[in-house]
């Protein structure tokens, strides 16, 4: 079985795919000081709660846009699974040109967000991912990844709000009933959600005039759904894209090689 991670800013996903389907996903906030350890006792438990043994793990591989915490994650995967994960990174096969000025300074969710997304859905398109920050990633209709825009995610606009306005409260994300709120956190979720909506369509409505055809949209990450209840713009809703994108890398891929000496096998490169 191949255990699959994606280490976002916020949170990192654990994932399992036996070949055929994916048997469970987990999440965990994102700490770059939380040990090997950590994750493993926590996951192991969730894996015998799926019926998973630690046995049954034979690859892994890894995507993470958070550089501190990949040293514990890889040394998870060898010591808790014996398993040399195979790291996300531009230098890998992944079936596409990435037309950008430094490959090596993409993130690798965007990277595997468009080979998953190419692969389901066929481009030309451009992929939403509601995370820490809003990304839009364009693909063209070859497959290849050639850029797109990056904004700050919903929750960090929240705060910032909060923190700079003395008597602004924090508030959860919603969709509200209406646009004209008639008090305060009223008002500031219909600024906060149809604020997004047009942020939304007004950068789909530009990338798809700059690029110069029609565009599939595909929204991913966790608030995806919530967002596209909004607004008409996506063709698609996939929240696990980033997952999908990861397995199918792995597949591209051999699968690297445990390092034999103990030495080599802590290094954290």
């Amino acid at each position: 079985m191949l255990l699959v991670i994606d280490a976002g800013n916020t949170n990192i996903v654990f994932a399992v795919h036996d070949g055929t389907q994916w048997r469970g996903n987990w999440r965990l906030a994102t700490s770059a000081q939380r040990t090997s350890d950590e994750y493993g006792v926590w996951l192991e438990v969730l894996l015998a709660r799926a019926g998973i043994s630690a046995r049954e793990i034979t690859r892994a591989v890894i995507g993470t846009v958070v550089p501190a915490a990949l040293y514990h994650l890889r040394r998870l995967c060898r010591e808790w699974f014996e398993a040399e994960p195979l790291v996300a990174r531009a230098a890998l096969d992944w079936g596409f040109q990435i037309k950008t000025a430094n490959p090596e300074g993409v993130g690798a969710d965007r990277l595997l967000n468009a080979l998953a997304a190419h692969q389901h859905y066929q481009g030309p398109l451009v992929v939403v991912d509601f995370g820490t920050a809003t990304t839009f990633d364009v693909v063209d209709e070859t497959g290849a990844y050639i850029g797109g825009a990056i904004s700050p995610g919903i929750n960090l606009s929240i705060e910032a709000l909060h923190q700079a306005a003395a008597r602004l409260p924090r508030i959860g994300i919603g969709r509200p009933q209406m646009v004209i709120g008639r008090d305060t956190v009223p008002a500031m979720q219909s600024g906060i959600y149809w604020g997004y909506i047009g942020l939304i369509e007004g950068l789909l409505a530009r990338i798809e005039g700059e690029f110069g055809a029609r565009l599939k949209a595909i929204a991913t990450g966790g608030l995806a759904p919530l967002f596209a209840e909004g607004t008409a713009k996506f063709t698609a809703i996939d929240p696990d894209l980033t997952l999908e994108g990861l397995r199918l890398l792995s597949m591209r891929n051999k699968p690297p090689s445990l390092p034999r000496d103990r030495a080599r096998f802590l290094e954290t490169d």
